[in-house]
């Protein structure tokens, strides 16, 4: 495990915390026009979203990939709203 800096919506602040981002616990996406997330992923007993540059991945709590069927439009208009 690495030390990793998030944001947390629900404390609405940075943190950090043990996590990596591995093949079992992240979507990537390759194809980023049109859309500005680059990865999310199963952490920290939530979602974790990432936009593309140098952002921190945003956790976004009691949701996982699957919730969103792993859709990167989902995850964008789901940040979007919580933000």
């Amino acid at each position: 495990m690495k030390n990793t800096i998030i944001y947390n919506l629900s404390k609405g602040r940075l943190e950090t915390v043990n996590f990596e981002f591995t093949n079992e616990n992240t979507t990537w996406f390759d194809n980023i026009e049109g859309c500005e997330i680059y990865r999310i992923a199963d952490a920290v007993g939530g979602l974790l979203v990432q936009e593309t540059g140098y952002t921190y991945p945003v956790l976004i709590d009691d949701l996982c990939r699957s919730d969103i069927e792993n859709d990167q439009l989902k995850a964008s208009e789901l940040l979007r709203q919580r933000l």
